[in-house]
């Protein structure tokens, strides 16, 4: 069967690649002249696959205030005159409830597992290379009311096959020493030793480097896909630059671009660009290197990230309602920059070019669950909407559509991930 795959970001290229291993014919399209260049490129790296906790959370009732009016907010709302953003926020809101929290954390649990174990076979039998590392992750607390809160979370996720630490401060610097020279006064963390990281872009270079040695894929970058063929509620054909692809099975994976093709089709779907930024730090003295954490590190009242990849560290943070702005305003990278010399004093700090400034636009849903599985136009397959755990729940998301498309039943219940209109 020939599949059309319109999106090479980490969950198109996965995707395309576990239908290629089942025997199908692939072309995978992008905006992009390479793979991974979009939302992919300078995400937060941490491949997070017990801290899948979603947005929508009972705490944001109390946390509005300080969200919308702190400077010091992470979390930034800048109205515009577009309604998804409203109905998308109304949406997120109406999220916002213990229950609905519990059940999409117990789904999300289940795909990232899944995912983890994709990636792990994957790996196994391709070798990638692409900094990987498996070194744990620690999410630091300053609010000891934060820490009692996250050790019932830990107690809660442990039933569902988390292995999870609630630590005091010294136990983590024991576990991170880069720690011990933070200026912030911890309260404790939460250690989780299998977490990973790694560089999703490299990933997906590597990933398309293995395909192109199959004659039945083909990858076309650069090119915009504006234009549909559609008839008796199927879609048959895409106009990519000036070429029209035929095609039996289509997957749409292209991100935060996902909602304005579906409107060409007749789809609406709730998905909403949530804005981050990123710097990398090039760690290039031994002083540096030895400075910067091994373990990954998420700093949960800045919500900022960090994550080693061999001599960089990556450092993200952020989440803007703000439209697809594509600014990379000065604030956000001092506030990055800031959290590095705050957490890891000794990383020399380049000049900002040198760092490598980015922002990117995380397609989310408004529970946090993403869309995976068929959609109301006969032969167009959905995988989109894992917001900031795209490259944690990509390879299991790609395993879900390939069984999906298949026919056969999955390792995981996908009922979850179906779409609603």
């Amino acid at each position: 069967m020939h599949i059309c795959v319109l999106g090479a970001g980490v969950i198109g290229v996965t995707t395309a690649w576990r239908l290629l291993q089942d025997g199908h014919q692939v072309t995978l399209v992008d905006g992009r002249e390479q793979p991974g260049e979009g939302t992919s490129l300078g995400n937060g790296a941490q491949l997070s696959y017990s801290y899948v906790a979603p947005l929508a959370d009972p705490t944001v009732w109390s946390k509005w205030a300080y969200y919308m009016f702190s400077s010091e907010s992470p979390l930034t709302f800048k109205p515009t005159l577009d309604a998804t953003q409203y109905r998308w926020l109304y949406a997120f809101l109406r999220c916002c409830n213990a229950d609905r929290v519990r059940r999409t954390t117990i789904d999300l649990l289940q795909l990232a597992f899944f995912s983890r174990d994709q990636l792990k076979q994957w790996n196994a039998a391709l070798d990638l290379q692409f900094d990987y590392q498996s070194s744990g992750k620690l999410v630091m607390y300053t609010d000891p009311a934060g820490l009692d809160g996250a050790r019932r979370q830990v107690q809660f996720q442990s039933q569902f096959g988390c292995e999870q630490q609630v630590l005091d401060a010294a136990a983590c610097v024991a576990i991170e020493p880069a720690l011990g020279q933070s200026q912030r006064d911890w309260a404790g963390g939460v250690y989780t030793p299998g977490e990973q990281a790694g560089d999703c872009p490299q990933f997906c270079r590597a990933l398309v480097a293995a395909m192109r040695a199959n004659p039945a894929f083909r990858f076309i970058g650069a090119v915009q896909v504006r234009q549909v063929r559609a008839e008796a509620g199927a879609l048959r054909a895409v106009q990519a630059g000036t070429e029209w692809i035929d095609a039996e099975r289509f997957v749409l994976c292209f991100g935060p671009e996902s909602a304005e093709f579906a409107r060409l089709v007749g789809l609406k779907l709730p998905l909403y660009p949530l804005k981050g930024y990123s710097i990398t730090v090039p760690l290039q003295d031994q002083a540096s290197r030895a400075a910067a954490p091994q373990v990954s590190i998420t700093d949960i009242s800045r919500k900022i990230v960090y994550a080693r990849l061999g001599e960089r560290l990556r450092v993200a943070g952020r989440v803007e309602l703000v439209g697809m702005e594509r600014s990379i305003p000065q604030r956000a990278v001092d506030e990055l920059r800031n959290g590095v010399r705050e957490l890891f004093p000794g990383c020399a700090l380049a000049e900002d070019a040198a760092l490598s400034p980015w922002a990117g636009f995380r397609p989310a849903t408004p529970s946090g669950v993403p869309i995976v599985g068929a959609s109301p136009v006969k032969n167009l397959h959905l995988n989109l909407g894992q917001g900031a755990l795209g490259w944690t729940l990509a390879c299991g998301s790609a395993a879900l559509v390939a069984d999906q498309i298949a026919g056969r039943k999955s390792a995981i219940e996908d009922a979850a991930f179906g779409y609603a209109a």
